[in-house]
């Protein structure tokens, strides 16, 4: 499967390989997403969309703008939950009387890939995976199956997430983020509890190489709190698909002790790699580690990694694999491993 354009909102003012000169800060333990302008979207239709769905249409729009996709496959876990909430207080506040429908149509997670469909009037396949930390993952996997039937299709496939305020304070006071903490001293002291971020990266991918910016070449996610389990399973990837002198390490260490342990495993592990992170840039979501996709397909088409991201080791000259392990809340992990389209 290979990645043929990509675009991607953060909370850096980033473009495709280039790179700030400083990191932006983070807020109040937040990191938000620098929204694009949107152009060729009718204004009453904006006007209506939630910043999850503006946040899907900006990176989406751009890859499909002279192509039409065999399908739209968007993974989210928190997508529409700003409206949700909205129209569920509406339902409480007019008492069942004259609501919203606006909130009510953005209220579902599945809107970012019905809108990009609407817009485009594409009727092709259209889905929306919505499975917390492995979204991102599952929506590749979908598109994985279909291009294995029909590699000359294109689809695009991609994962958005917003900060709801709702979403941010449950999470918050069951300690999974901490206001008090900035993006620049994500991973110098020891603490608990990580800052929260947002933002959207999706690709038009092909089951073909010519023209391609980088392969997918594997996707690997399990369901587990056991260190042991999680290094087993990166001992039968590391043997089907062995690391080069120039394979890195991308960690989704979000700075969070209690998870520590299954990136230390994972590390020593992978111990001739250089080791780089990424999260002090985005901030932890569940579909994160689309951001760390989009920057592995970057490197892969020969945009060096910045020193920024660099935890340990030297980085090469030039990258052929980039092995990413993530994992969300310590239950759901993934590998993936982007490497040059040859």
């Amino acid at each position: 499967m290979y990645i043929h354009k990509q675009c991607c909102i953060a909370p850096q003012p980033i473009t495709n390989g280039g790179w700030p000169e400083a990191i932006a800060s983070s807020a109040e333990g937040k990191m938000i997403a620098i929204e694009p302008v949107l152009e060729g979207v009718p204004p009453g239709m904006l006007r209506r969309m939630s910043k999850a769905v503006r946040m899907g249409i900006g990176a989406g729009l751009p890859l499909i703008k002279d192509t039409a996709p065999d399908g739209i496959i968007i993974g989210t876990a928190n997508g529409g939950m700003e409206d949700c909430i909205k129209f569920l207080n509406q339902i409480i506040d007019y008492d069942e009387g004259m609501l919203t429908p606006g909130n009510f149509v953005q209220s579902t997670p599945n809107a970012i890939a019905g809108q990009l469909s609407l817009i485009k009037k594409n009727h092709n396949y259209n889905a929306t995976h919505v499975h917390l930390g492995l979204a991102f993952e599952n929506a590749l996997i979908d598109a994985k199956m279909l291009l294995n039937g029909k590699p000359g299709n294109t689809y695009l496939v991609g994962a958005v997430d917003e900060i709801s305020t709702y979403n941010y304070n449950i999470d918050r006071l069951a300690g999974w983020y901490d206001p008090k903490l900035n993006n620049t001293d994500l991973y110098t002291s020891a603490h608990t509890g990580t800052i929260a971020g947002e933002g959207a990266a999706l690709f038009l991918l092909k089951g073909i190489a010519e023209g391609a910016l980088a392969k997918i070449a594997i996707i690997e996610t399990l369901h587990t709190t056991d260190p042991q389990l999680v290094t087993a399973r990166l001992g039968s990837f590391l043997e089907e698909w062995p690391p080069t002198k120039n394979t890195i390490l991308l960690s989704g260490e979000n700075g969070d002790t209690r998870f520590g342990s299954f990136y230390d495993a994972v590390e020593k592990q992978c111990a001739l790699m250089p080791v780089l992170r990424f999260k002090h840039l985005t901030g932890e979501h569940p579909t994160a580690v689309s951001f760390a996709v989009w920057l592995a397909a970057n490197w892969a088409g020969d945009h060096r990694p910045p020193a920024v991201l660099l935890k340990k080791g030297a980085l090469p000259e030039a990258v052929d694999q980039v092995l990413i392990y993530n994992n969300y809340h310590g239950k759901q992990h993934s590998f993936i491993l982007v490497s040059k389209p040859r």
